[in-house]
């Protein structure tokens, strides 16, 4: 990473080993109520000279190859132009020839505004993983957080990636739902992952370190209560989840910090395994190692 990057700089956790250019800065969309990545003043939106981010690319082979995956950063690379993508994957192959991939978060409108073939043609360029924010495949849930997406469009998005021969790596939020949409987010959302078949799938404990107001006015609009469902309920929401996911060869972990119980499998061959954890930890916690709210990292 380069020091005069904007702050701060996020990265899923399997670029933990990457190499990172900023292409652009912040979130083209940034209306979720649920999310304050990138809501400082200094985050506001805008994409990189593309002169400034060529000429770091060459500067980064320096480097040597100690980094064999690059990760584009901020909130949706796939915001930009096929060229200006096009010109920075062949940058990349041309300076640092020893990566082996190259990955960014994307959000599902950036998707399906490209050809199934500019996206085949990214991916021959490098482009080989894509991580999308699905946080849920019920539409009443993603309208209460102003995702400005359905499952109709999510499907939508994860397909063209499939059959361009991208990766998707999609992200889902236990609890979401709170306790009066829980179940149905957990059904719905498990039907979008069965209907989409990504490589991985991870789910992540939503958490509200500035406040929960803005995600409690959108239930409001909408006539709910939000209410997060205690450990207990968000063990109940993660089984009914998974019992209702029928995966071939997807990578799942729920792993990441803010989770109570660290879970990872290749679904639909570790289902029922999972399904005995979560048994455990819903029936007999004591008998299960749990994370403590001051192991979270939230």
């Amino acid at each position: 990473m380069f020091p005069d990057y904007i702050e701060p700089v996020f990265r899923p956790p399997s670029e933990g080993r990457s190499m990172i250019f900023q292409v652009t800065n912040g979130c083209s969309w940034n209306k979720c109520t649920f999310c304050d990545m990138y809501t400082q003043p200094q985050k506001k939106f805008r994409a990189r000279d593309e002169a400034e981010v060529l000429a770091e690319i060459k500067a980064a082979a320096a480097a040597g190859p100690r980094f064999t995956k690059v990760f584009l950063a901020d909130g949706d690379a796939l915001i930009l132009p096929v060229r200006r993508l096009e010109n920075i994957l062949l940058q990349i192959k041309e300076s640092l020839p020893w990566v082996e991939r190259v990955g960014a978060y994307c959000l599902p409108r950036n998707i399906r505004k490209k050809s199934v073939g500019d996206l085949t043609r990214l991916r021959e360029l490098g482009f080989g993983i894509a991580y999308v924010g699905a946080e849920s495949g019920d539409d009443k849930v993603l309208q209460a957080i102003s995702k400005g997406e359905t499952y109709e469009s999510t499907k939508e998005a994860l397909l063209k990636l499939k059959a361009a021969g991208i990766a998707s790596s999609v992200m889902v939020l236990n609890g979401m739902g709170g306790k009066a949409l829980s179940s149905q987010h957990a059904i719905n959302t498990a039907r979008l992952m069965s209907e989409t078949q990504p490589e991985f799938l991870s789910t992540l404990v939503v958490s509200y370190p500035l406040g929960v107001a803005r995600v409690e006015a959108g239930f409001d609009s909408l006539g709910y209560k939000y209410e997060l469902p205690d450990q207990h309920g968000l063990f109940i929401e993660l089984r009914e989840f998974i019992a209702n996911l029928e995966l071939k060869n997807t990578i799942f972990r729920s792993d990441h910090a803010s989770n109570y119980l660290p879970l990872k499998g290749s679904l639909g061959q570790d289902k029922q395994s999972l399904l005995d954890q979560l048994d455990i930890a819903i029936h007999k916690p004591g008998q299960i190692s749990l994370r403590q709210e001051w192991q979270r990292g939230l």
